[in-house]
């Protein structure tokens, strides 16, 4: 394993002093790239992205946002995305350096909020992954549905991997339950997610809140960043018209697709994200 290769942890602190735990590859001295994984994933979503972007020169972070994996969980149970915003804005400010900020669903919403908004994070440039203004409000229940089931958890890690396999059907691969070990926690004799279920009660019912998308398309056009939107190919959260639509819209922003990639572009197809990301980090200077 090179050096590049090797992660390091480090501890970030979030609003009201959230701790946020991350994970770090790449050399202090390169130009930082932060990854911000979905809702109810982990930083371990990067796992495969964060070494080889550092052995292309990058210094990686990559945190758990608050209310999951290792970092500290909302005392009062909010997870409003101003909250994630915030936590974003204050991981940028400590990390310095004008990160690029790489973004999947949740982290991505955060993010975009973080670099269009007042205080507007010193950023770089920013990366939606498989996010944009509004969803397809069906491929949003369909995951929350997934989230909500099972709620006390699973026998196995095995078991907790064939539920996975079920649900992303379009995966050639199966679903390798070693991986999915990090995102999951011990509770008693039973193998939980590892995120805090009071963080489904901000995902009732607001797919897609009256005004988010003139927010959020504000917030893009404020971002005087270049953008770039990956979509999975067959993605039911992003589909091409949405993406041309942000496009549309927001003049500096551009996008490109994953193929056979659903939501979960990075899971679904990492070397192909990474093809598509690497252009942009190099054309940004």
């Amino acid at each position: 394993m090179t050096a590049d290769a090797r992660s390091r942890s480090r501890s970030f602190v979030g609003r009201d002093g959230t701790r946020l735990e991350a994970e770090m590859w790449g050399e202090a001295s390169a130009p930082p790239v932060v990854l911000l994984h979905g809702g109810g994933q982990t930083r371990h979503a990067w796992d495969r992205t964060g070494p080889r972007l550092a052995a292309l020169g990058w210094r990686v972070v990559a945190p758990d946002l608050r209310g999951h994996g290792t970092s500290q969980w909302s005392s009062d149970g909010a997870y409003d995305l101003d909250l994630f915003a915030d936590d974003v804005r204050a991981l940028v400010a400590q990390l310095g350096g004008r990160p690029v900020l790489v973004g999947a669903s949740l982290g991505g919403l955060s993010s975009l909020l973080a670099a269009g908004e007042a205080p507007r994070a010193a950023i770089r440039a920013l990366v939606l992954v498989d996010v944009a203004h509004r969803p397809d409000p069906r491929g949003v229940r369909r995951i929350v549905e997934f989230m909500r089931r099972r709620p006390d958890g699973f026998a196995s890690v095995e078991e907790a991997a064939a539920v996975v396999s079920a649900h992303l059907p379009h995966r050639t691969r199966p679903y390798d339950p070693e991986g999915l070990r990090t995102n999951l926690r011990r509770q008693g004799d039973r193998w939980v997610w590892h995120w805090d279920p009071r963080m489904l009660h901000g995902f009732e019912g607001r797919t897609d809140p009256p005004g988010m998308a003139e927010r959020l398309l504000a917030a893009a056009r404020h971002a005087d960043v270049p953008i770039l939107l990956i979509r999975g190919g067959v993605s039911d959260v992003v589909p091409e018209d949405i993406a041309e639509e942000f496009c549309d819209q927001v003049p500096h922003a551009r996008y490109a697709e994953v193929g056979d990639a659903g939501h979960m572009v990075v899971g679904d197809r990492n070397e192909p994200f990474i093809d598509a990301l690497i252009p942009f980090l190099e054309g940004i200077g």
